[in-house]
């Protein structure tokens, strides 16, 4: 019963957040790829022991795992150039007002030298409330425009009124209900590549569902998460920049990277906010997509683990850790 109130508040919630949901719009003149209804998509990148990404490699230098058994590849390709559906989710919680503006700067030039011709993006931002502030859409004009509309959202702060403190549980930054809804709304039912890049210091405060169901929410819609870590460490009252044990919310940012085929990025004095832009999209560059039919053929919701390795030890394979074998006819 208690899956069942979350589900419903989620429902609830997108309805509130999205009330004029438009169909993304039809690509008429981009020739329609169909698969395999059961053929299992995997995106990954390849990372030498120097951590440098590794072109270049065909389908024999890969083996594929479910569940610790070898897998049959039917589909690889080494170019990227199926359609890329990009979610952007950017805190707008307290934490974050003072670097607003050089998120909305970097992002715009993220999607200036990004989008081609058949890719889409969308735009959320995430604070005490989730706003679509641009659906989906190619402009890099429209993109900018939505980014503009990028301000604080948050509640007011706590009043001490009287000698007893009463309960207080804002819905400061709701991380993961924003997960949720950008997999769930938006990215389920898209093909191609889809990736969702999160803006945030990671601390979640008041969102409706937990981070097991915004993750598996993520993996249902073949999603990878890139995380960029953006911690403002004077708005936990930290001064001169140093924190103690770090951020928060670095672990969950780290969970839902990893689990989806994605990585985390830093901004720190040696990393800006436009270099992990860029590094996501040279990763992007640099996917192998691997198709596989599962020995497994049973539809049961059960999750299946995947691992993949290349014939070369000394190189690391970054991809989603597995997938749930929904029946067909889920939703």
């Amino acid at each position: 019963m208690i899956l069942l109130r979350s589900i419903a508040a989620c429902a609830l919630l997108a309805a509130a957040v999205f009330p004029q949901q438009q169909a993304p719009p039809p690509q008429a003149e981009e020739p329609t790829i169909k698969v395999d209804v059961d053929l299992v998509n995997v995106l990954c990148s390849v990372r030498n022991r120097q951590g440098g990404l590794v072109p270049g490699l065909s389908k024999d230098e890969f083996t594929v795992l479910e569940d610790g058994k070898p897998q049959e590849i039917r589909y690889f390709a080494r170019e990227t150039d199926l359609p890329l559906t990009i979610g952007l989710l950017v805190d707008v919680s307290r934490s974050q007002e003072r670097l607003i503006d050089t998120e909305r700067h970097a992002a715009e030039q993220f999607f200036s030298d990004v989008l081609g011709k058949k890719d889409m993006a969308f735009l959320i931002s995430f604070g005490e409330e989730a706003e679509l502030l641009q659906d989906y859409t190619n402009s890099a004009h429209l993109l900018a425009k939505g980014l503009d509309g990028l301000k604080v959202n948050a509640p007011p702060p706590m009043l001490h009124d009287g000698p007893v403190p009463t309960i207080y549980h804002p819905r400061g930054t709701i991380l993961f209900d924003a997960v949720y809804l950008a997999a769930n709304d938006r990215l389920k039912g898209q093909v191609g590549r889809k990736v969702m890049v999160l803006i945030t210091d990671g601390v979640d405060q008041g969102s409706r569902v937990k981070i097991g169901e915004a993750l598996s929410s993520a993996q249902k819609a073949d999603a990878v998460i890139y995380a960029i870590d953006y911690f403002d460490p004077s708005a936990y009252g930290y001064r001169g920049g140093i924190v103690l044990g770090g951020n928060a919310g670095a672990g969950d940012l780290k969970r839902m990277a990893d689990q989806t085929g994605g990585r985390v990025f830093q901004v720190d004095r040696k990393h800006s906010l436009s270099d992990a832009f860029r590094q996501i999209q040279e990763e992007m560059r640099s996917q192998y997509a691997i198709g596989y039919l599962p020995a497994n053929a049973a539809r049961d919701g059960g999750f299946r683990h995947i691992e993949i390795h290349t014939r070369d030890k000394d190189m690391k394979v970054q991809a989603r850790k597995g997938y749930f074998a929904s029946p067909r006819d889920a939703s």
